[in-house]
């Protein structure tokens, strides 16, 4: 696994030039109120984050991606029917708001995490040289409408060192159980509601150290990987084209390599939680559906 603490993701406030303009365009390309760890990992290894996004933005925009995004979501559904269910909402006295913004939060994530799981097996076929060189003319492409949901939960969280010491023990539980070396962003935001955490924390800490949890993890990074494989533009992201960026191969392939082994379990976890309020029918549909845009006219890929 890779380190965070050295040196620091880059978060939203702090995003300058090149870095400020490439999480706006994150924010609007795939529809989220926020900017997730992957890219802030990215964006504190100077030079990779804009190579990297420029490599997939064309591909981020379609409806391709956005579909492929939606069948991991659906595949994520399937595979926790045999885990069983939390329950965790029974275990604590949860108010109406309280449950509310919890499941909005929950459901933010359950849209987006599956497209970051795309997002990294697409960028790790583009590192070892497996791009899609069968690119379809531009205008054959339909492409989603920018800009996220107006009624999509804003993306806040704890900080990841916290002042209370009860959140500071499950996020250290979380990374040890898990082998993280950050917390990452959805547990930062369920702490939100720290009694929320620790029920859930409680119930999900035995089912994701079994076996049958490892399988389906599996499962869905291999349905990612397949269909990475058939987005519609080619993601070229050779060892020249990052370094002449000023950013690190090595970084780049290390990094996404952990994310790519992360964010199956990150999706399967919040599906869960999320079996408290839904049920498999409603949570396999995208919470947001994405319209296509006007004109779905593709923009030129950047010359970098």
């Amino acid at each position: 696994m890779f380190g965070f603490e050295k040196p620091s993701p880059v978060a939203e406030h702090e995003a300058e030039g090149e870095i400020e303009r490439v999480y706006h365009e994150i924010r609007q390309t795939l529809r989220v109120t926020g900017v997730n760890l992957i890219f802030r990992h990215w964006a504190s290894h100077k030079g990779l984050l804009p190579v990297i996004w420029d490599a997939m933005r064309l591909n981020a925009e379609t409806q391709i991606f956005e579909h492929a995004a939606d069948q991991l979501r659906t595949e994520a559904v399937r595979a926790i029917g045999s885990l069983g269910r939390l329950g965790a909402t029974s275990e604590i006295a949860l108010g109406d708001s309280q449950q509310y913004q919890i499941r909005a939060a929950l459901t933010m994530y359950h849209y987006i995490n599956p497209k970051l799981l795309l997002f990294a097996a697409a960028v790790r076929l583009g590192l070892e040289g497996n791009a899609n060189t069968h690119a379809p003319p531009a205008s054959a492409i339909g492409t989603v409408e920018l800009g996220f949901p107006p009624r999509m939960y804003a993306m806040e969280m704890e900080d990841p060192e916290p002042d209370d010491e009860r959140l500071r023990k499950i996020f250290a539980d979380i990374q040890q159980t898990l082998k993280l070396e950050s917390i990452n962003s959805d547990y930062r935001t369920l702490a939100l509601w720290p009694d929320y955490l620790a029920a859930v924390w409680k119930q999900l800490k035995p089912v994701v150290q079994r076996p049958e949890y490892d399988a389906a993890t599996s499962l869905l990074r291999e349905s990612a990987r397949t269909l990475a494989a058939a987005l519609p533009f080619p993601v070229h992201l050779s060892r020249d084209s990052v370094e002449s960026s000023g950013g690190s191969f090595d970084k780049a392939v290390e990094s996404t390599e952990a994310f790519e082994m992360l964010l199956p379990g990150l999706i399967l976890n919040v599906t869960f939680c999320l079996q408290d309020w839904h049920d498999g029918e409603t949570l396999a549909r995208s919470p947001f559906p994405a319209p296509t845009r006007a004109g779905g006219s593709q923009q030129t890929p950047r010359n970098r």
